[in-house]
């Protein structure tokens, strides 16, 4: 499921997916047992039905929705015959919320429904109805404490101001090697046959042969990674440079670069080139920056379907 590897990015739309599939659920049941009501009432009509008339705000407050959803919600069931809008008796400037008759009549009979709404959720999630309701409860609580806009605008602001670094390989780092490239080849190209057998083992493929690769990590997020891959001695190729295109701006393609371009003079090299699309415009412009000259023909035996451009670092130390 796509949404399941976003995390907790997409936790509000996994949420909402159960949601609709709940009511949906609740739906279908009422529709096929003859209830004249829809699942999307029940919060404010069990309210009511519970505790008698309230305010807009207090069955707001009492079923955790915001007083406009309620109000909105509120229309529908006075269009549908269900709720009546009415002055306080005990106080003419409230409007309170009351069941009617034909409410009273639709709620009277539902009991055998709603028990077997329990009993059939308990036996589709088994185990998980529970845990789930006990996570549920927790969430709420934590969210009491703390609104999680507000720890969000908190977290942005650290990883703003967390200072972008470029470090070397580490097995931990490996899955980001093969993430940060793959995304990007899919995103523009394909995955060609060399990038899979390279992505999938760097070890064997850039390291053992006496090559380097490196990642820009801001905070705990790994955002880029480029490999030097020395094809024979003294002559590196720069490679597999992939930015995570939601960081854009941050400058880690060009840190990268440069990290790459130090270890080539570091390890005494005599040739540093790189292959590239004549697509990738603004990528090029940056090579060209740090001293990357455009040869005239592709590279003689280049390994990629989709190189047509053919660079060669032509700056000293």
């Amino acid at each position: 499921m796509y949404l399941a590897s976003l995390g907790k990015l997409a936790l509000g739309s996994r949420l909402k997916a159960l949601s609709d599939h709940f009511y949906g659920a609740a739906d279908e049941v009422y529709r096929a047992l003859g209830a004249p009501i829809e699942s999307r009432w029940l919060p404010v009509l069990r309210y009511l039905w519970d505790t008698g008339p309230g305010t807009v705000t207090e069955v707001a407050q009492a079923i955790g929705q915001t007083h406009s959803a309620v109000s909105q919600l509120t229309d529908k069931l006075v269009r549908a015959g269900m709720v009546r809008r009415r002055r306080d008796p005990a106080d003419g400037r409230r409007t309170v919320l009351t069941l009617t008759d034909k409410a009273h009549g639709a709620l009277s009979g539902l009991g055998p429904i709603w028990c077997a709404v329990q009993r059939g959720v308990g036996t589709s999630l088994e185990a998980h109805a529970s845990h789930l309701l006990d996570a549920i409860a927790a969430c709420e609580r934590a969210l009491r404490e703390r609104p999680v806009a507000e720890a969000i605008l908190a977290e942005h602001d650290a990883i703003r101001t967390a200072p972008l670094e470029i470090v070397p390989y580490a097995p931990a780092l490996r899955e980001h090697f093969h993430r940060l490239n793959a995304q990007w080849l899919e995103r523009h190209f394909r995955i060609e046959d060399i990038d899979r057998a390279v992505l999938g083992d760097p070890e064997r493929y850039i390291l053992e042969p006496g090559g380097a690769i490196f990642f820009a990590r801001l905070g705990d997020e790994v955002i880029g990674t480029c490999a030097l891959l020395q094809e024979s001695p003294g002559a590196f190729e720069l490679t597999k440079m992939g930015v995570d295109e939601t960081f854009r701006g941050l400058g880690a393609g060009k840190r990268l670069l440069e990290a790459c371009i130090a270890e080539f003079h570091r390890r005494g090299g005599k040739t540093l080139f790189l292959e590239s699309n004549s697509r990738l415009q603004t990528a090029l412009r940056m090579y060209q920056k740090a001293g990357f000259v455009m040869q005239p023909s592709v590279r003689e035996g280049s390994h990629y379907e989709r190189a047509d451009v053919y660079m060669v670092y032509q700056r000293g130390e």
